[in-house]
């Protein structure tokens, strides 16, 4: 069991009870834009050990009863068919997905708003395939100058323009598939319609990072910085909270930007602003709940060399990542941790060295370092897995897992009839092989089943994965990573 430096039960119940004592300061109705992923938050699961992927939704189950969910998505996002990265889909099928993960939980979905709409053909189809779902579909046009032409804004010309939302509960979650989506807009719209309905309702804003009660350079924090380098987000002292209350907090330049024009919205509408900072708007309290800052630290200083040797490998693939790599790179120094000191890079280049063939390295939850490396068979991240899983199992090293002539027809079926060029077993073809072995043999079901137990595991392959090797470990919740170099001299590569 790896260490833990997050108490997540006491974040379930610290978390839930705040939100709960912010609604009551609005008369009973919250508008709360939920910033981040509401749940498979594996970022905040891999810098704050402890955090579980889905701790905000449970959170949100114990307010169940009281809230709805809103979902805000953009139609640009839907029109350019923007990904959500770590899993691979659009913006509009996981609308869709998030849907149906809220309602498997309990929750309540309300609506979806499509955000920045201007007559895009493809949010019209994808407005008549959510009806055709029975789904509620609202349109939130964009305004011209927002969001500094407040007169504008705020008028029947600005947000009047917008459908208005029908919403029946008092805590009104506004989540959507990413960033750029409009979820504040929504949020502020909303509150102009309730307004002219004469129904109170407040805002509040729940972003787990950067945590605004320990230090602007903490790692956690600049492991935020990280996250979002491609979008250049940088972590600020809270001006507006120093001025008011002469206590230093941490906020993200974009709030900080756009808290003057914020204040000044709500002054339009309601006469005045309810929060004096950006900091007051929040309502995480995530940083209550780090129950070991060393471990902590730890995480996330490897959680922004994860986040180089991706960026530097999607630059070796084609990708223009230069200025997120300098700005990456940057974040590094600032920790005082570096490429060398993440023990599963050096484990794997070592053994490359010492070889000669690419190898791959993974840390095991007791720290135990395993490694693999390219074999006639195998390659160096299918090997790899393979001897994790014996060690995990207790299977000594001498046994044999996969005997070969139960490799090679595999191998033949690649070569022969599929027209791969690459005999060497990729790690699902492992997995399937393995778990076919697993009806006869005693020592592959113990392999098989300590399969869970790589998940949260630090890996580094000495060479770039094959896209399908990628998308197993992301399965397996491996934190795998590479160096930013091909096996082979080829210009082109799967």
């Amino acid at each position: 069991m790896g260490k833990i430096g997050f108490d997540n039960e006491k974040y379930l119940s610290t978390q839930s009870e705040h939100i709960r004592e912010r609604m009551s300061k609005f008369g009973g109705k919250l508008y709360m834009e939920f910033g981040g992923k509401l749940f498979d938050d594996f970022h905040a699961s891999r810098v704050l050990p402890g955090f579980e992927p889905d701790s905000k939704l449970k959170m949100l189950l114990r307010l169940k009863d009281q809230a709805e969910i809103l979902v805000a998505v953009s139609a640009s996002a839907i029109a350019q068919h923007k990904q959500r990265g770590d899993i691979g889909i659009t913006y509009d099928q996981e609308v869709l997905r998030l849907i149906d993960q809220f309602r498997n939980m309990g929750l309540y979905v309300g609506s979806v708003v499509i955000t920045q709409y201007q007559g895009q053909a493809a949010a019209d189809d994808f407005i008549r395939r959510l009806t055709e779902l029975g789904i509620a579909a609202y349109r939130h046009y964009m305004i011209e100058g927002y969001p500094h032409n407040i007169p504008l804004i705020v008028s029947p010309d600005g947000f009047g323009k917008n459908d208005c939302v029908p919403t029946t509960r008092s805590l009104i979650v506004v989540t959507a598939p990413g960033p750029g989506s409009g979820k504040m807009a929504v949020c502020l719209s909303q509150l102009y319609h309730e307004h002219q309905h004469g129904v109170k309702a407040g805002y509040a804003k729940f972003e787990t990072f950067p945590i605004w009660n320990i230090p602007l350079k903490h790692p956690v924090n600049l492991a935020y910085e990280a996250a979002t380098a491609d979008l250049n987000d940088v972590n600020m002292i809270d001006p507006f909270h120093l001025e008011a209350y002469n206590e230093i907090t941490v906020n993200y330049n974009r709030d900080i930007e756009i808290f003057p024009v914020l204040k000044a919205i709500f002054h339009s509408i309601y006469g005045a602003c309810p929060y004096a900072s950006p900091t007051d708007m929040g309502v995480n309290m995530a940083g209550k709940c780090i129950v070991d800052d060393a471990v902590v630290r730890e995480a996330s200083c490897q959680e922004i060399v994860r986040r180089y040797y991706k960026a530097m490998c999607d630059q070796k693939r084609g990708a223009n990542k230069q200025a997120e790599i300098e700005k990456l790179e940057m974040l590094i120094h600032q920790t005082g941790y570096d490429c060398e000191d993440y023990k599963v890079a050096a484990a794997a280049l070592q053994t490359e060295a010492q070889t000669g063939e690419p190898a791959a390295a993974i840390e095991l939850p007791d720290g135990r370092i395993i490694v693999g490396k390219n074999k006639v068979l195998l390659g160096a991240a299918s090997a790899m897995i393979l001897n994790a899983l014996k060690a995990l199992a207790g299977i000594p090293d001498d046994v044999l897992m996969l005997a070969s002539d139960f490799i090679r027809p595999v191998q033949e079926l690649k070569v022969n009839y599929l027209g791969n060029q690459n005999p060497r077993l990729h790690t699902d073809e492992v997995l399937v092989a393995l778990s076919v072995s697993a009806a006869n043999d005693e020592n592959a079901r113990k392999a098989l089943a300590a399969l869970p137990l790589l998940k949260g595991c630090n890996a580094h392959c000495s060479v770039i994965l094959s896209s399908v090797d990628e998308s197993i470990f992301r399965r397996l919740r491996v934190n795998m990573t590479c160096e930013p170099k091909y096996q082979n001299n080829n210009l082109y590569h799967q």
